[in-house]
């Protein structure tokens, strides 16, 4: 099966699209990817999004026009990845969409808001589209986040040690695979959330993120500031546990520099990315995890990066390309797996990641052009991801001919 899968995340700047041709083989989940294309939202519309965002009041009107125009830029990428990506020949498109709210009251997720109504995207590709994946997690008592945890499970599993996956997007999120252990996933707090958030504070909105970690290099950490925002008492909650821009947003970092003030901003550039290597490596020993896959926006940061890598001195940091999955695609490509467990009667959920009572099938079903043909339901839950190289196909062809 040919999907696509449309993802944009708590940084709101595109929508990414990765497709994929996806079989189960057996007892493995079998992914060749066919490549992605990031599509930058209008200015307009992105401004629509930010000024919706918590902690920002809003309305039902606005809303309603964010549900459509999320919806319809969402088709538009979706027609770009059909026709460049697929020639044409796709055969379902799962869409994220874009997450506006996530409600976490007392550790428990009582719902979670994800805007950009599906029906555009089928009226544009004539394609049946998966959407809404999160909600149904979170009805049976989970977190609905991180959902990339059974992807991340199934591809790392059988890797020697203890594996782990990192996407360091908005929000930090890891998933760890243990041996004898069930599979652990959750937030561990903010990659680029409050980065971003200051370097548009601080530059007026001229710059949207700190490019290549300059602003972080051209300063110093402040341990008081650094003691001040690992307070928060999100860090020492047990997993599954999931957070988001509810929480880490720009009155949250006024706040600390109000009672932290640090005069110099670079300074508070190098105290966030700080911050965030030190949240990350806190998770990681404490799951004793050996090897961690780095995806997501935050691994083209190489001053985060490194500071990462000083906090885990003994753990061996490689790319998802390393594993067969392109980093900047990782996301797309883990809901086009998820889109693809539900249209074969498949749950996409593991209850130890997320904290729910049971596994789930997600999301709600939006028809295509033509009737709704689901394929034959699958027998048996996949154990393991593959994802084959160039080399593997070489051998394939040379051993049918």
């Amino acid at each position: 099966m040919r999907v696509i899968g449309l993802m944009s995340g708590t940084s709101y700047d595109a929508i990414e699209a990765a497709a994929a041709d996806i079989t189960l083989e057996a007892d493995t989940l079998v992914m060749r990817p066919l490549g992605r294309i990031s599509t930058a939202y209008s200015e307009e519309l992105r401004g629509a999004i930010a000024a919706a965002m918590p902690p920002a009041a809003t309305s039902t009107q606005a809303l309603c026009a964010l549900d459509t125009g999320v919806g319809q830029a969402f088709a538009d990428a979706a027609v770009r990845a059909q026709r460049e990506l697929c020639d044409g020949r796709a055969d379902l498109v799962v869409s994220h969409g874009q997450t506006m709210h996530h409600w976490v009251q007392d550790g428990a997720v009582r719902g979670t808001l994800q805007l950009g109504q599906p029906a555009w995207i089928a009226e544009a590709t004539g394609l049946p589209v998966v959407s809404d994946l999160r909600s149904r997690d979170v009805a049976a008592g989970g977190q609905g986040a991180p959902l990339v945890g059974l992807t991340d499970t199934l591809l790392l599993r059988g890797l020697p040690g203890v594996p782990a996956a990192l996407n360091l997007g908005g929000i930090a999120n890891v998933t760890v695979v243990a041996p004898g252990a069930e599979p652990v996933a959750f937030d561990t707090g903010p990659a680029n959330a409050l980065l971003d958030a200051a370097v548009r504070h601080f530059t007026s909105g001229a710059a949207a993120y700190d490019e290549s970690g300059r602003g972080a290099a051209a300063g110093t950490v402040s341990p008081a500031l650094l003691r001040r925002l690992l307070d928060e008492p999100y860090y020492r909650l047990p997993a599954p546990k999931s957070t988001g821009k509810e929480l880490f947003h720009l009155p949250y970092l006024l706040a600390a520099l109000a009672d932290v003030p640090t005069a110099d901003d670079h300074d508070v550039l190098a105290t966030l990315t700080r911050l965030t290597a030190v949240t990350v490596a806190d998770a990681c020993r404490a799951h004793g995890v050996t090897t961690l896959a780095v995806s997501g926006g935050g691994a083209h940061n190489p001053v985060m990066m490194r500071m990462i890598a000083g906090e885990l001195p003994g753990v061996r940091l490689l790319s998802s390309d390393d594993l067969g999955v392109p980093s900047d695609a990782k996301e797309a490509l883990a809901f086009a797996v998820l889109g693809f467990l539900t249209v074969h009667g498949l749950p996409g959920t593991l209850p130890s990641a997320t904290g729910a009572r049971h596994a789930s099938l997600l999301g709600s079903i939006t028809p295509g052009r033509g009737p709704l043909l689901l394929p034959r339901p699958a027998t048996a839950a996949p154990r393991r991801l593959r994802v084959p190289g160039p080399g593997d196909d070489l051998a394939a062809a040379s051993a049918t001919s």
